[in-house]
């Protein structure tokens, strides 16, 4: 091997210099893009935050060069003539690209022009190309840049889905009540050039992989749950004791990494937040980390500063014993009952599984759920609380985002994080009177249906919304079919979003003067239903009129909208009349048909996201009283 090949370079380079117009490859079995949920909400939560804590009001956009910058990391290239493969540091950098995707989208939908695309894609010799250079991912990645959204075919694979995934939970997670377009094109400044990332380039392949096992397989670092069970351990006098509470804990940290490889660390945060958090870091430049922040960092060193608060400054060995056998026990167990019910469908946890699929950010809702929990509280009245705190949860982000409000991590942390201090250690009749005042407090009602519509960042809440109207209808007529049939699809067709209108401005000219007029009326939630894919796109083109003929072979949200529904159908018209929904067949679909379904989907949510239960099947039956 050449001195030359032998050579390692290091160097910090900013976003801007590692992704405009630069072009990577990425090896084949480096290829599967595995990025989850958690991981995207903590990168954008991260980097808004950081920014935040710098920006000022009064700032100009010069004023973004005497900002902190921000570490995001090492990555391995190797560098050859013809390439540069991407050894290390790909689901970064592919999650970056999607950010400033939507970024990019964010900024045209607000009227801006700054430059983001470079660092997107590039040109050379007359072709265009995605930086992050995988042929198979081109379809999704170019259908999120030029339309914000991107269905996956069915053979699609598992990098291609968790791309369109994340992108949406990018969309949710951005603090876009907070960085709006005044304050976005500081921050894109300040993404562009102060997020810095390590670029370490070596010459052979042999080397890179070198550098990336070296990176990532020497040593033995201790984590924060691992530090934290030492500390508690050196209580002990008792090596008898000590040895039982060791293989107690150790064998709940490997069921816990049954859920995730870090569902440990996500566990403790939670914990510790829900039961012991006092203050958190207020938003404004130069403010300190507090409790909420240090707990999501470094717990471990947390506890040891906070005994006093855990009533642990004098303990001696019992304490520290029955802390980790009776309370860490306890609230573990209980974490574990809600991270099963986010996965299965559990009738008395179906709050929690309905928020999970959704996408609520789990570092508001795990401690959330946890804090109302007492030690003495038996596995029922526990599980009640949790499902009536996911409920709340449901409920107050429908309403926001039927309202276009943002309901991402940043934007309502504080709101949510004073709720855990609210909610702490109460009775279940206490949860009820708080969450039955605070929603008859909040600004967003249900008035919010009138103009709610899709649009390209809210297809996945469109899809949710849709998905619990249809299984609520099809539960009250004692269908086989439910929630997961809409949103799920795990067997047969995935069901997807039908406009009742085709997208034909000339045919609705006798209603709308102006083309926006009369996508906004398309768009609204009341000219929408779900159909299976291939039934969706056979109908798209045609009009209403030949639709709806079609529509009585549907699932039963659909099929209302034909008179035939209506005809010797008595379960139908008994869930009509008992439910006082106000279903009625539409001939034809005009403007006052839209608004008339509109209005029947606002009645419907009303009855499914209600804090007290009322007409549900006895199958689901679960009252709050």
């Amino acid at each position: 091997m050449s001195n030359f090949q032998n050579k390692i370079e290091a160097k910090n380079r900013s976003i801007l210099e590692v992704l405009d117009n630069k072009k990577y490859t990425v090896d084949y079995y480096q290829r599967e893009y595995s990025w989850e949920q958690t991981h995207i909400e903590q990168l954008v939560t991260d980097l808004c935050n950081a920014f935040l804590d710098n920006y000022d009001p009064e700032h100009q956009r010069q004023d973004v060069a005497g900002y902190n910058s921000y570490y995001l990391g090492p990555f391995v290239l190797s560098e050859r003539p013809d390439r540069r493969s991407i050894i290390d540091g790909q689901q970064r950098l592919t999650s970056l690209t999607l950010f400033l995707i939507y970024l990019n989208n964010k900024q045209k939908e607000l009227g801006l022009n700054e430059a983001i695309s470079g660092m997107i894609f590039s040109e050379q010799f007359g072709q265009k190309s995605f930086n992050i250079d995988v042929p198979e991912r081109t379809a999704c990645l170019d259908a999120l840049f030029n339309q914000g959204e991107y269905t996956p075919p069915e053979d699609a694979d598992a990098s291609t889905i968790k791309m369109v995934a994340r992108y949406q939970n990018i969309c949710d997670a951005f603090p876009v009540d907070r960085i709006d377009e005044n304050v976005l094109p500081l921050f894109i400044d300040w993404l562009k050039w102060l997020v810095v990332l390590v670029e370490i380039v070596a010459y052979s392949d042999e080397n890179a992989y070198t550098i990336f096992e070296t990176m990532n397989d020497r040593g033995l670092n201790l984590t924060p749950t691992e530090m934290l069970k030492g500390f508690l351990l050196s209580k002990y006098r008792d090596d008898n004791k000590r040895k039982q509470s060791n293989d107690f804990w150790k064998q709940t940290i490997i069921d816990l990494k049954v859920f995730d490889k870090e569902e440990d660390q996500r566990f403790i945060q939670a914990w510790l937040r829900a039961k012991y958090a006092e203050s958190i870091r207020q938003s404004k430049a130069g403010s300190l980390n507090e409790d909420f922040e240090k707990i999501g960092t470094r717990f471990h060193n947390w506890v040891r500063d906070n005994l006093s608060r855990m009533n642990l400054a004098k303990a001696g060995e019992n304490e520290f014993d029955a802390f980790i056998n009776t309370e860490f026990r306890y609230y573990v167990n209980a974490y574990k009952r809600l991270r099963n019910a986010e996965e299965t469908f559990t009738p008395e946890l179906d709050s929690i599984h309905y928020i999970y699929q959704w996408g609520i950010a789990s570092s508001l809702s795990y401690p959330l759920m946890l804090a109302p929990l007492k030690t003495t509280d038996s596995v029922d009245l526990a599980n009640q609380k949790m499902n009536l705190v996911a409920k709340y949860i449901d409920i107050f982000c429908v309403r926001r985002s039927v309202n276009f409000r943002n309901f991402s991590a940043s934007s309502i942390r504080y709101t949510m994080y004073n709720l855990v201090k609210e909610i702490r250690n109460k009775d279940y009749s206490e949860l009820v009177e708080i969450f039955d005042k605070k929603l008859s407090e909040m600004d967003e009602q249900w008035n919010g249906f009138e103009w709610f519509r899709l649009h390209g960042q809210n297809g996945r809440f469109v899809k949710y919304l849709l998905s619990r109207l249809s299984g609520y209808v099809d539960g009250l007529a004692g269908e086989n079919t439910d929630f997961a049939t809409y949103y799920h699809a795990t067997n047969g067709k995935p069901y997807e979003i039908e406009h009742l209108w085709a997208n034909n401005f000339d045919n609705h000219r006798d209603e709308f003067e102006q083309l926006n007029e009369f996508n906004d009326a398309r768009n609204s939630i009341g000219a929408l239903v779900l159909l299976p894919r291939g039934t969706n796109q056979s109908y798209s083109d045609k009009p209403y009129t030949e639709k709806v003929e079609h529509y009585i072979k549907e699932k039963l949200l659909v099929k209302s909208l034909h008179p035939l529904a209506y005809e010797n159908n008595p379960n139908f018209n008994k869930l009509i009349s008992n439910n006082g929904l106000a279903f009625q067949a539409h001939a034809e679909m005009k403007m006052a048909d839209v608004q008339t379904r509109r209005a029947l989907y606002r009645q419907i949510a009303e009855q499914i996201w209600c804090l007290h239960e009322i007409n549900v099947p006895n199958s689901q039956q679960r009252y709050y009283e």
